[in-house]
């Protein structure tokens, strides 16, 4: 078993709401993600937005829902948890002391070891394969060396677009997988 972690990208709804939620319910109830994160970095209404996916996972019990940076909104919203960059470790105690669940972005063992030791509940590390704009892909060699250094939750991220990709992760015996493009392929 491999656990999924739906992330949202704007270039796959509009900024209508009720098109947003019509996308992303489809989507649960389609691919069953056990994890979902509202990203969105460009939209001016993104509270309000964020508001909408929180509600939507909810109808969902085993969905894991997760803002992406904001510790205060996904408190103020009933998010499952936050989602901080790799450039905000210093936030993970904090995020914590809410009572949230927190996932960090990593892109070294370095990176996955310290968001471990500050006490975060999992990882991405990313590009596992290829990515628009993501650098050089780490490949599934070098996350299973990973996954063997650490006792933290890591789920593989970058370039994943097919089941061929999940289960090459899966092989890695990472905890899970993480995509924007796997779960909304079908929706272009």
């Amino acid at each position: 078993m491999i656990e999924s972690y739906l992330i949202t990208s704007r270039e796959f709804y509009t900024d209508t709401s009720a098109v947003f939620r019509k996308i992303l319910h489809e989507q649960l109830v389609k691919h069953t993600p056990s994890y979902a994160l509202y990203r969105d970095k460009t939209n001016p209404n993104y509270k309000f937005q964020a508001e909408h996916f929180v509600e939507v996972c909810s109808q969902f019990q085993a969905i894991k829902s997760f803002i992406h940076r904001d510790a205060d909104l996904a408190k103020s919203l009933n998010a499952t948890g936050v989602h901080l960059t790799s450039t905000m470790f210093d936030k993970i105690e904090y995020a914590k002391s809410l009572g949230l669940e927190v996932i960090v972005s990593t892109h070294t063992l370095e990176d996955v070891q310290e968001a471990e030791s500050r006490g975060a509940d999992a990882v991405t590390y990313s590009p596992i394969f290829a990515s628009p704009g993501k650098g050089e892909a780490k490949g599934v060699a070098k996350l299973a060396s990973l996954v063997k250094k650490v006792n933290i939750k890591v789920f593989g991220l970058g370039g994943i677009l097919n089941q061929e990709d999940v289960d090459a992760i899966k092989e890695t015996n990472a905890y899970g997988f993480a995509s924007i493009r796997y779960f909304y392929k079908d929706t272009e």
